[in-house]
């Protein structure tokens, strides 16, 4: 949507980090009261609210498209049909903040502690076939144009989130009927036996409360890396040679619909040189998320073998490599290094979350939501990716998530130290 809102409003790339800023408002602002009303609704009780809300939110982008199209008349300001947009952002948001913080610890329980990690991984890695149609239908919807070449995003954006809307209230009634127990998790730290006092709270545990900070700086390196791909890939690819265009379109076959959706990939960049364009960058998306999806399943057969936590420290040291070639603009070699950010991106965010509960007990469920909340780091820093970007170019932007990346990795192979324990393979507390 950034790329979207900046040539519909003329907004620059920090003013369009509003729309991530808004996505994890609704994070920060209900993780607790996720996390509060999952113990008192149990597991299945939290995932159906959470379905429902996401619902409401993607139902109120109908009334947001015809909020957005009284600008074109004159009824309404630019401002607020950008805000229309963003309180349906906002209100999917604190619907996926239940489903965040009640199956992300749900996940890591269901089984051998042994299998934590890649259960989670696993589970987490099914978003991601949402994650490579999203793109797609994001360049259908809200790249499209009519018989005249005008855009008529505003009128079709709406689409995609009315159909989420009819899905997830299709999973609430089969949650409402399914059989849901609650499953309490291990009390390696003795929590659940000992006073309520001071020295007893989570947030005595080193292991979690850094948890909630790596969260934070992951979540805030993908958010920017997410939201400003299409800026990337329209302003930093080198210059493309006039003959891919048709080359592509011809492996696509002369009709159909791949052809006719790879029509206008490309614009003319002079000189016989194309550029990609916004509509083929939103499809690229689809094949970054690809690299992404890869490195959830690998990555899952990985932590079945490896530590966690070890896993997660080295992918974060080649994240911070790939984010620094990207940043010394090495032409092809930098755009290949973008890719390779969404294949070690793709295990963080479940491991770091089962990394961070290990051995709370029942208080699981309230560390998640505080791990949960550090979703805002993807509300803050990408707005420092956008005024970076902003001041030089896309590509010195990617100096903001290779700092974040530093500091995941630096949780990642200091966990056992934080934990006092040798690893998340089930081996106990010393």
């Amino acid at each position: 949507m950034d790329k979207h809102f900046q040539d519909e409003l003329g907004l620059t790339k920090s003013q369009s980090a509003w729309v991530q800023f808004a996505h994890y408002l609704g994070y920060f602002l209900m993780s607790i009261p996720a996390g509060w009303l999952a113990s008192k609704l149990g597991y299945k009780g939290g995932i159906i609210a959470g379905l429902l809300i996401v619902a409401a939110g993607g139902l109120w982008f109908i009334p947001a498209t015809h909020i957005s199209e009284m600008v074109h008349v004159g009824g309404v300001s630019p401002t607020t049909g950008f805000v229309a947009f963003l309180a349906g952002v906002c209100l999917i948001a604190t619907g996926l903040t239940f489903l965040e913080t009640i199956a992300n610890p749900y996940t890591t329980v269901l089984g051998n502690l042994h299998y934590a990690a890649t259960r989670i991984n696993l589970a987490q890695s099914c978003n991601g076939i949402g994650w490579i149609c999203g793109p797609i239908a994001g360049s259908v919807f809200f790249y499209s144009t009519d018989a005249a070449g005008r855009s008529t995003a505003n009128q079709t954006l709406y689409i995609p989130y009315v159909s989420v809307a009819a899905v997830v209230v299709v999973l609430a009634v089969v949650f409402y009927f399914a059989r849901v127990p609650d499953i309490k998790m291990e009390d390696d730290y003795h929590l659940d036996d000992a006073a309520p006092d001071v020295s007893h709270s989570i947030w005595s545990h080193p292991h979690f409360v850094l948890a909630v900070a790596a969260q934070f700086f992951y979540v805030a390196a993908q958010a920017g890396i997410f939201s400003f791909f299409i800026n990337y890939m329209t302003a930093e690819v080198p210059a493309i040679p006039a003959s891919w265009d048709s080359a592509l379109r011809s492996l696509a076959g002369q009709t159909g619909f791949l052809h006719n959706w790879m029509a206008g990939w490309f614009v003319t960049a002079g000189a016989g040189h194309l550029a990609i364009s916004n509509k083929g960058a939103s499809a690229l998306a689809s094949l970054g998320l690809v690299c992404f999806l890869v490195g959830r399943f690998t990555g899952a057969i990985l932590l079945k073998k490896y530590s966690a936590h070890k896993t997660l420290g080295l992918y974060a040291f080649f994240n911070v490599v790939a984010t620094f070639l990207v940043f010394c603009k090495l032409g092809w070699v930098s755009v290949a290094c973008v890719f390779l950010s969404y294949f070690f991106m793709s295990i963080m965010f479940p491991t770091i979350f089962a990394l961070g509960i290990f051995g709370l007990g029942a208080r699981a469920k309230k560390a998640s939501s505080f791990i949960v909340m550090a979703i805002m780091g993807g509300a803050i820093l990408p707005k420092l990716m956008g005024y970076v970007a902003d001041r030089y170019d896309m590509s010195r932007g990617f100096i903001v998530p290779m700092f974040c990346f530093v500091f995941v990795a630096f949780y990642g192979w200091n966990w056992p130290r934080f934990s006092k324990a040798e690893s998340l393979q089930g081996t106990r507390v010393h």
